[in-house]
């Protein structure tokens, strides 16, 4: 029996995991009774999961090792649909490839966070094709369609608001609710999966999967739901100022993923601490009524705690060792992430404008020197007034600095 079963919805809470429950007591109960099977699900809407999606993996994380097992629901069917909350447009049309190459990609994430197997308490990787592929119009319509009012669907948020602001919803996305209704019940059905995780942005998807399982006669179905993460400058979390910040170290460096969390704003450290860590709750109130330069340390345990399980322990090490460095200006570019530059490009008049732009690392040229001009651009150190002077084979090799807190390395070709 799963230790702490009693408490452990209190102590999920007081980490900030909870937002909403279909029937928060329900819950509760059943958890004490023994291991009950969860599940969350991930469209293959790209090729790694980002830090948008770290809140519920570890949400997930804590359940199994307080003795629950976790399905990741891959929806290799469903990203074909793409789920239309809170959008104000269609999600772009991939093709079966593209999604299967994302599923690969995304597959490989979940292992760092929950354990995978075939025991009794390790994790399951289910792909909604298995059971969405074979069904019928008709029959789907029957087994699914039939309990459901579209008077009441109307009545959704995600539905109302995009009706509300004259932007076109596809009968094909309309019916996005019902699939993943039925996935729920399929769950239950195939894994005794008696519980559906979620962003607040879910909750109507998840009700309705609640609900179609008690018209079918299924068990007691439960759902639970996340707040919606943004910083404390209003990003949605998974987003920087450069792009996404992705899990994948093949997307984004161990180091600038080491660094977003570093560098975070000082009021979200103890959320973050209490969300994406796994110290102790008390160890988090200390840190987190830190100040000054011991909220940097503070940050720094944060930056170390997410990096390690997301890349592993050397990494974590390397990147605090590389930011250390760095900050004491010793003259180190161990895993520094590498800007490339041929002979070709040299040949060509390639400036720092131009790379900058190459690898999305600015919004534009403009921005690039008024950088410059504020003192903020600098090779190994030294300002660059003049962005736009073609790159010389001898500045490659040194450090490229964006402002204190993002450094490069420009590499040969």
């Amino acid at each position: 029996m799963p230790s702490n079963t009693f408490d452990l919805l209190d102590q999920l809470a007081a980490r900030g995991f909870i937002h909403q429950s279909t029937d928060l007591d329900g819950l509760r109960l059943a958890l004490s009774q023994g291991p009950i099977t969860f599940y969350l699900g991930f469209d293959a809407t790209a090729d790694s999961l980002h830090v948008g999606h770290l809140q519920a993996l570890m949400l997930m994380r804590h359940l199994q090792r307080a003795g629950h097992k976790p399905i990741l629901l891959i929806g290799g069917a469903t990203t074909r649909i793409g789920d239309p909350s809170f959008r104000d447009s269609s999600r772009p049309v991939l093709t079966e490839a593209q999604i299967q190459h994302n599923i690969a990609g995304i597959t490989g994430c979940f292992a760092r966070y929950i354990q995978l197997g075939d025991g009794p308490g390790d994790g399951l990787v289910v792909d909604n094709a298995d059971w969405l592929d074979g069904i019928g119009y008709l029959q789907f319509l029957d087994q699914v369609g039939r309990h459901f009012s579209i008077n009441r669907l109307l009545t959704f948020d995600a539905v109302r608001n995009r009706l509300e602001r004259e932007h076109s919803l596809s009968f094909q996305e309309f019916g996005y609710t019902l699939l993943q209704a039925h996935d729920f019940t399929e769950l239950a059905r195939r894994h005794n999966c008696t519980l559906q995780l979620g962003g607040a942005d879910q909750w109507a998807n998840i009700i309705n999967g609640v609900e179609l399982g008690r018209r079918q006669g299924c068990q007691p179905l439960f759902g639970l739901t996340m707040p919606l993460l943004t910083t404390r400058d209003g990003r949605k979390m998974g987003k920087s100022a450069s792009g996404a910040v992705w899990l994948n170290g093949d997307k984004l460096s161990p180091y600038d993923f080491w660094q977003f969390w570093r560098n975070c704003d000082d009021a979200d450290v103890g959320r973050f601490l209490a969300l994406f860590s796994e110290l102790p709750l008390d160890e988090v109130a200390r840190l987190s009524t830190l100040e000054g330069a011991e909220l940097n340390q503070a940050k720094i345990i944060l930056a170390n705690a997410a990096t390690a399980l997301a890349h592993g322990e050397q990494a974590a090490r390397d990147a605090e060792a590389t930011a250390r460095a760095l900050f004491t200006a010793q003259e180190t570019n161990a895993e520094l992430p590498q800007l490339s530059v041929s002979a070709e490009d040299l040949a060509g008049g390639l400036s720092l404008t131009d790379l900058l732009l190459r690898h999305n690392l600015q919004p534009s040229r403009s921005a690039i020197r008024r950088l410059a001009s504020g003192g903020g651009l600098l090779l190994n150190g030294e300002r660059q007034s003049n962005p736009d002077q073609p790159l010389q084979a001898w500045q490659l090799g040194r450090r490229l600095s964006l402002g204190k807190k993002r450094h490069y390395l420009l590499q040969s070709r």
